[in-house]
């Protein structure tokens, strides 16, 4: 399993790891409602270094990403990020990520884990504009500090002020001491917060520093689990999950990072989809009677025939009942539409609801 620079500091402070996209990660290291009810209300920190970084530069930078990118990378300014996917040539998912405009013909995407060594591959296989291609993923620790309390516990630890960054914006500046650090008003946990990029020699310093800069307000390092019910509680699509190669971006509710406008590949697959009419929709969905959603369940009618499956699905921290994200044929995909959960061979009720689901 490959590890990050922060490995052996998750074992020494107790942490339950497992292998996730095939590194040795932390789960947890309290419990998962502990620590998601610590993000929500206070502030957490998350080791996500397992995250793949590439950087892409010159004159034909720009021009590459909008062929391989389906969001319009030409209307980022400097110091701005877009949330976007990777379309394949039969109008799936390779993958999904954030593009960051570092500087003039300067970019760095963000791309999964589990997806590094797919999407380097992906990106020099169609890199027929030449573009400076930099995998920088083995050099490049990232946190994420998130939550209401983040930011008053990040601005001790620099000058640079975290205000003045709107949502989805970044700075580069002096960050614990550490020079160069990407500081972006991004995250996946719909709590607020900010992630840091910076070198990989400096990660024990960083996040010992955080964790210090943090009892103020109660942080603590959290875990995937937590990572998992809290980007489930804001509709948030996981990779692996609720998309994937062969799922559709447009039935997967991405039709808003799908920008026709420009060329870019399975244009035209895409387009006829949209034309045609959608067969299937990922819906969010809320449990009417007391039943906890997992993915690959069934979906069903009333009359037990099946209409779809579960993507994603948990018992609710915040919410206290279960709540789930699934595929569903499009005629149940409707606002207040009942729809049933088979579980263990029982047909629970649920009903869709509009996204998040808080």
């Amino acid at each position: 399993m490959k590890t990050t620079p922060l490995t052996d500091t998750h074992i020494a402070l107790g942490a339950k790891m497992v292998d996730f996209a095939g590194f040795y990660m932390p789960v947890r290291y309290t419990s998962d409602l502990d620590e998601h009810h610590c993000v929500r209300n206070k502030a957490g920190m998350f080791d996500v270094s397992h995250m793949g970084e590439f950087v892409i530069k010159g004159e034909q930078a720009l021009p590459f990403l909008q062929k391989i990118i389906s969001n319009d990378v030409s209307k980022l300014e400097k110091g701005q990020a877009l949330y976007a996917y990777l379309p394949n040539e039969n109008g799936g998912i390779v993958d999904d990520l954030l593009v960051y405009h570092l500087d003039d013909g300067n970019y760095m995407c963000v791309v999964n884990a589990g997806n590094i060594e797919k999407d380097w591959t992906w990106f020099n296989q169609h890199n027929t504009e030449q573009a400076e291609l930099h995998n920088i993923s083995d050099n490049t620790a990232l946190l994420a500090i998130q939550g209401p309390k983040a930011q008053e516990v990040l601005q001790t630890l620099t000058s640079v002020d975290l205000s003045s960054i709107p949502y989805y914006r970044f700075m580069r500046g002096q960050f614990a001491g550490v020079d160069n650090v990407i500081i972006s008003n991004t995250g996946y946990t719909g709590a607020g917060g900010f992630e840091v990029y910076f070198h990989k020699s400096h990660a024990e310093t960083v996040w010992n520093k955080i964790l210090e800069a943090g009892k103020t307000v109660g942080l603590q390092p959290i875990g995937l689990g937590a990572r998992d019910t809290l980007r489930l509680e804001k509709g948030f699509c996981l990779y692996g999950n609720d998309i994937d190669d062969t799922t559709s971006p447009l039935e997967a509710g991405l039709g808003w990072v799908t920008k026709f406008s420009k060329d870019f590949i399975a244009k035209e697959i895409l387009l006829k989809q949209k034309e045609t009419g959608l067969q299937k929709k990922l819906v969010g969905f809320v449990m009417v009677e007391r039943g906890i959603p997992r993915g690959h369940y069934l979906i069903k009618d009333a009359n037990g025939n099946e209409i779809g499956h579960v993507t994603s699905g948990t018992q609710s921290p915040t919410l206290g009942y279960g709540i789930g994200l699934g595929y569903v044929q499009i005629e149940h995909a409707k606002i207040d539409s009942a729809i049933y959960i088979d579980i263990r061979g029982k047909l629970i009720q649920a009903k869709v609801v509009k996204l998040p689901f808080l």
